[in-house]
């Protein structure tokens, strides 16, 4: 539920509401706004009466969610939630998010190529794998550590903000002294010890959607981190499994406008596995803008022939580059007709 204040609360009043809160085993979320403070309160799923809240001093009103997730609802914060990535960027203000790099950090010359060259394009991050959950246990799993560092290497050299993935709870400290964004894989989405341990920190965390997951699902992942105290949560649609064999997966366009509806957290498209093949991606990433996301993360490699993952899907740079100057200008055609990113307004 939520729980208005009246602008003329005290402070006194506030405190006196998350006492309350606590007392009956709840968890309350502060949100200060210009014209409003909203007091949120999450539980196991106990009902909780409303008139243990509505006669506090200084209560306006109390709204129930509906809503399974709490926390990322509309009805919990109708406004977009705005992201930061790095010092420079944030995500969700209307002006698209390009990330872009490969799906996996091979070598100093091949990630710092990369990185200039989609510094040089108008990407705003750059993604790159250190960790490489695969199918295939014989498979290239990624450098590790020593990858996080040539990551870094990266961002001093262009300053672009590092997305990368972590894929164990025990490597959450590890990848967060390096990285900016912390990126939770398909394979990993209702890994819950994972979301917890990412939901402890600050940094910025983009989650994909799970190869079978519902919408329903992605947003109860996402409470797992927002429940954790961490506000920062990108949605990812990266493309469901369908009986479909023409492309990796199928590309759930519909998911972007209705993510929107359900939620103000930030939604961006992933092009590169919605189709596992290079020749579909900017056409899949224009199509994303036009629906309304908020970005899109795009794999890029300078020699995708030679690439040790993903090479059919990833563009090269001045592809890359093409499909940058496409989005930038959809989402400036959008603009000027004045169409709205927020669905409810």
């Amino acid at each position: 539920m939520m729980i208005i204040m009246k602008t003329t609360a005290t402070k006194e009043e506030v405190e006196n509401v998350h006492q309350r809160v606590k007392a009956l085993d709840l968890h309350p979320h502060q949100i200060s706004g210009a014209e409003r403070n909203v007091i949120g309160v999450v539980g196991d799923g106990r009902p909780v009466e409303v008139t243990a809240f509505i006669r506090l001093p200084g209560v306006a009103s109390v709204i129930p969610i509906s809503k399974p997730y709490k926390l990322a609802s509309r009805e919990f914060f109708p406004e977009n939630t705005l992201i930061p990535i790095g010092n420079n960027h944030v995500v969700g203000n209307g002006t698209p998010t390009i990330i872009g790099g490969p799906c996996a950090v091979e070598s100093r010359e091949q990630i710092l190529e990369v990185a200039k060259s989609v510094k040089e394009a108008g990407a705003h991050a750059l993604r790159g794998g250190a960790f490489k959950p695969r199918t295939s246990p014989y498979s290239f799993q990624g450098m590790g550590e020593e990858g996080l560092k040539l990551l870094a290497e990266a961002r001093d050299l262009t300053g672009l903000p590092i997305v990368t993935e972590v894929t164990a709870p025990e490597l959450v400290p590890l990848v967060a002294d390096y990285a900016e964004v912390l990126q939770i894989g398909a394979r990993n989405m209702q890994n819950y010890a994972l979301l917890k341990a990412v939901g402890q920190t600050q940094r910025t965390v983009l989650l994909k959607r799970g190869m079978s997951a519902t919408i329903n699902d992605l947003l109860m992942a996402a409470e797992y981190i927002l429940a954790k105290g961490n506000q920062n949560v990108i949605l990812c649609e990266r493309g469901i499994r369908t009986f479909e064999t023409a492309t990796r997966n199928t590309t759930d366009i519909n998911a972007i406008p209705v993510l929107q509806a359900l939620t103000h957290l930030p939604v961006v498209l992933d092009p590169s596995h919605s189709t596992g093949h290079w020749e579909y991606v900017s056409a899949l990433a224009r199509s994303g803008i036009a629906a309304g996301a908020d970005g899109i993360i795009v794999e890029v490699h300078p020699h995708p022939s030679q690439a040790f993952s993903d090479g059919a899907q990833s563009l090269k740079p001045k592809r890359f580059m093409r499909l940058v100057k496409q989005v930038n200008a959809i989402s400036n055609a959008l603009k000027a007709e004045d169409i709205s990113t927020n669905p409810l307004q």
